[in-house]
């Protein structure tokens, strides 16, 4: 998998200590979001989480309405050699 600056980031921000959440609503929609300590929640697309679930970098408790992801440990043995991507 070729990572994106925005796959970068999402594994970091993982490995740096915050929480991805999915965000699930009775209408069927799904919003992830990217929950830092200091900083503003972001959202995160669903195309990109998708990838990182896909390639097994991150799981989930599968917990309706707000599920929580975390780094494997494929993942986290690839976030330990990234650097932060540039803006």
């Amino acid at each position: 998998m070729k990572l994106s600056k925005t796959h970068k980031r999402v594994l970091l921000a993982l490995a740096q200590g915050c929480s991805l959440k999915s965000h699930r609503y009775l209408d069927g929609s799904k919003v992830y979001q990217l929950h830092p300590v200091d900083r503003p929640v972001q959202t995160v697309r669903r195309t990109t989480v998708d990838a990182l679930f896909e390639h097994r970098l991150i799981d989930s408790n599968k917990k309706f309405p707000a599920a929580t992801c975390w780094l494997t440990e494929k993942g986290k043995a690839l976030a330990a050699t990234l650097e932060e991507p540039e803006k």
